[in-house]
């Protein structure tokens, strides 16, 4: 298989084809991000004939001594059918309409049990697609993207360079709504600085509630010394939340929201994780929110923060 660099991947994408069709970032301007700093590139694009290499060897999948072996140990007679794709790189979505095609023809070609194709995606990339673009994208089994929203707060996007507002969210996940293409959307916890957690997570629940995303996700803001946000912290320009701050910044934004969705906080930039359904499960969430910030434990909280090597 060909993979450049660290891969990622959400955790509910563990089960999936991992198929590298990009690498790095388009966008590559988000003062937090340190995610592709270690690819010699800003994007590239793999060639068809790289994907079509990498599907071919995906089929081995079913004939592979030590899947057969795992099989077995699992009480299975054979390896189960591989039945999703995620698409590697920051933004694959960005791809032109017919780039996209093509790589859903050859899944379908190759590995026909597959029904379903995620991605990550900026919602840039699906501003730059139409409607009947997107109802045919679904249409080739395009769907579960991951979108990282970040925040609704428009001051946080745009000291932060995401490059879009919070109405540019709304419009293009309502689009995607009408397509039929589910997503999730990642929320950053801290992303709006010291002493604006609250309001950042109120501005976002105000956005969410406008979507059908079929979760939120939660991740908090891990800075580190290579990111250009590290530099405005010592040019004095931006102040990092405590991390009591940042939780109590979570519990608004499970309070404030009023749809039916996952709430969850998974990954390794959660020294707390947890998950559950919205409304079935959000007094339990909350009540294990109020638990973490009740105990006060900033400074066993903050050594997992400073001790977090990576993402």
């Amino acid at each position: 298989m060909h993979y450049t660099g660290t891969i990622w991947r959400p955790p509910y994408e563990a089960a999936s084809l991992l198929l590298e069709v990009t690498a790095g970032c388009t966008h590559h301007k988000c003062k937090f991000c340190t995610l592709y700093h270690d690819l010699p590139f800003q994007f590239r694009m793999s060639p068809l004939g790289d994907i079509e290499s990498d599907l071919q060897e995906a089929q081995l999948w079913s004939t592979d001594p030590i899947a057969m072996l795992t099989a077995r140990l699992q009480g299975t007679p054979r390896p189960k059918p591989i039945q999703r794709a995620f698409l590697t790189g920051a933004n694959p979505f960005v791809l032109q309409y017919k780039r996209l095609m093509d790589i859903a023809g050859l899944i379908r070609r190759y590995i026909p049990t597959i029904q379903t194709i995620g991605c990550f995606a900026r919602i840039t990339d699906v501003a730059q697609k139409s409607e009947e673009e997107l109802t045919s994208l679904h249409r080739a089994g395009y769907d579960g993207l991951t979108i990282g929203m970040e925040t609704g707060d428009d001051e946080a996007l745009r000291f932060m360079n995401k490059g879009y507002t919070a109405a540019d969210i709304v419009k293009q996940c309502r689009r995607l709504d009408q397509a039929g293409i589910h997503y999730s959307l990642f929320y950053l916890g801290g992303i709006s600085g010291a002493g604006r957690g609250k309001l950042g997570a109120t501005a976002t629940a105000v956005v969410c509630n406008q979507l059908h995303p079929t979760r939120i996700g939660v991740n908090m803001l891990t800075i580190y010394p290579e990111s250009e946000l590290y530099q405005e912290i010592l040019r004095g320009r931006w102040k990092e939340e405590s991390e009591i701050e940042k939780y109590k910044e979570i519990r608004t934004l499970l309070e404030h929201l009023e749809i039916p969705t996952q709430f969850a906080a998974f990954g390794a930039s959660n020294a707390f994780q947890f998950q559950g359904a919205l409304p079935e499960e959000k007094e339990a969430l909350a009540a294990a929110l109020d638990k973490i910030i009740e105990t006060g434990a900033e400074d066993a909280l903050r050594e997992y923060r400073v001790n977090l090597r990576h993402l």
